[in-house]
């Protein structure tokens, strides 16, 4: 079952089920918006020279959705957009199947590109969703380098 919450100008979703890009898209289009933006990760059939077979993400649902409109809010205040949509999957994502959706919509297309940019970076390191890679020769979780790069760079030194 979806676990989602949604605001003025803002919608976020937490789903085992596939993700439909256009779902998204929808939810941010607007007749005061000139552009809308829109990223869509998928599951690649290689990663490093090996075959990838599908990804599993686990999720911790309430926090994962706190963490998604925390970024949907900043979002709007550091760029002129609209609206912002953001969904994750979880489970099984096989390859050529959507793990992540981000739109954005504004009146021009440089605020929406640079949210969407900046929210998918945001959302690898700080949201509390974890993937493990399947491969033909075993499996792996998978570190995220963004949240570690966050973490190294806060440490003393």
């Amino acid at each position: 079952m979806p676990a989602e919450a949604s605001g003025e100008g803002w919608s976020v979703e937490v789903t085992e089920a596939p993700l439909d890009a256009a779902k998204y898209v929808a939810r941010v289009t607007h007749p005061s918006a000139g552009a809308i933006s829109s990223f869509v990760g998928t599951t690649r059939d290689t990663f490093q020279g090996r075959a990838v077979l599908r990804l599993e993400y686990e999720a911790y649902v309430p926090m994962a959705l706190a963490k998604l409109r925390e970024l949907c809010e900043q979002v709007r205040q550091r760029w002129e957009v609209i609206a912002v949509a953001m969904a994750h999957r979880t489970g099984v994502v096989e390859v050529c199947e959507a793990s992540v959706v981000i739109a954005a919509s504004s009146p021009h297309r440089k605020a929406a590109l640079e949210a969407v940019h900046w929210a998918i970076d945001e959302l690898k390191a700080t949201v509390p969703i974890w993937k493990k890679e399947f491969f033909a020769d075993g499996s792996v979780w998978k570190e995220n380098e963004e949240s570690r790069q966050r973490l190294l760079a806060t440490q003393p030194r």
